[in-house]
């Protein structure tokens, strides 16, 4: 075991922490709930850059990473809907870019490719994470322009999962080509 997939690992297992302080009504829960999301969503970053450092990128790592980072993101997204802080929609379109997105790459490894993150992801990842926060901790204390930062943010997280997802397919079109 890698130091890289014990920090993937992390992720996943600070999630229940994550969605315990969400859910649950303690004091400053949301607070803590949000820094444990920041904590857990900034090993994804650390965990990339460990692996490529020390040269252990691995299979098990390839595929833990981002099934970490979708654990994290749709429990908060199902989560927020459930406390009637996120548009149900706006969960949907998310969840199902990631499940296309992976589906996509499934196909793609029957195919012996490998469908690297690409620039719009990591941009959608870090508005997604942003607009989650935001709503966490029920609004950044300022806002742009008279519109709430944390609505801007949102629709940016959503503009993002979106492009993204549809670069993804474009970049992969070849895929769905008929070969007998």
């Amino acid at each position: 075991m890698t130091l890289a997939n014990k920090i993937t690992l992390s992720r996943i297992f600070l999630m229940p922490v994550f969605l315990f302080f969400l859910l649950e009504n303690i004091r400053y829960g949301t607070y803590i709930a949000a820094a444990v999301f920041i904590l857990a969503a900034a090993t994804d970053g650390l965990d990339g850059y460990v692996a490529r450092k020390r040269k252990q990128v691995t299979t098990l790592g390839k595929l833990l990473d981002p099934l970490a980072d979708k654990l994290l993101v749709m429990s908060a997204l199902v989560s927020l809907v459930g406390q009637a802080k996120l548009p149900a929609w706006i969960a949907i379109v998310i969840i199902a870019r990631e499940l296309a997105v992976t589906g996509l790459r499934a196909v793609a490894a029957a195919e012996h490719r490998v469908i690297a993150a690409s620039k719009f992801a990591k941009v959608k990842t870090v508005t997604q994470i942003v607009a989650i926060v935001g709503i966490i901790i029920e609004n950044f204390p300022f806002s742009l322009i008279g519109f709430p930062f944390t609505t801007l943010a949102l629709y940016v997280a959503v503009i993002f999962t979106i492009l993204s997802g549809a670069d993804y397919f474009a970049n992969a079109k070849d895929l769905f080509e008929y070969r007998p």
